[in-house]
């Protein structure tokens, strides 16, 4: 991992803790189509950019005060991808940034000038639904927010369509 390298044209895939490892794998796999490096990011939801530097650099401030948690997240995340990238021929970095997941990707994109955004659907569960109903889709959000494509990777075997709902 280069940490001063020129990221142009990156895959990007939005990571959290506990993602099953599939993300990772489509993510890297069309960083190999597209034979470019791969961006790895976190988006810290318990915080928020107070202010930019000139040269862009964000400045940000926690909502709650237990930074660790965030910070744990983020090396959870860091040590994830390079349990799962070891040995691997792919150039690829993790990126910690801030806030709101959607417009934090879509930044990111812009200033890299990604072909694709991945991330992955979200978990089942009644919590998840109403997380979701609140906050919505990050998949949908980017979809409309922004001109590149988002390639959303399933992270559990598909509903039936005609099976009773059991969640």
């Amino acid at each position: 991992m280069d940490a001063h390298a020129d990221w142009t044209g990156a895959v990007i895939v939005g990571l959290v803790p506990d993602l099953p490892p599939r993300v990772l794998d489509e993510a890297a796999r069309y960083a190999d189509l597209f034979q470019a490096p791969l961006v790895v990011a976190y988006v810290d939801v318990t915080r928020f950019v107070t202010y930019e530097d000139p040269d862009g650099t964000p400045h940000s401030a926690p909502i709650d005060m237990n930074i660790a948690s965030g910070e744990a997240a983020a090396e959870e995340v860091r040590a994830t991808a390079a349990a799962r990238f070891e040995g691997r021929d792919l150039r690829w970095t993790v990126r910690s940034l801030v806030g709101d997941p959607a417009m934090a990707l879509k930044g990111l994109a812009d200033e890299l000038d990604a072909p694709l955004i991945v991330v992955g659907t979200r978990r089942r569960g009644f919590g998840e639904s109403i997380r979701e109903f609140f906050t919505g889709s990050v998949a949908a959000r980017l979809a409309h927010r922004q001109h590149r494509p988002v390639l959303v990777v399933p992270l559990q075997e598909p509903v039936i369509d005609d099976a009773p709902w059991t969640e």
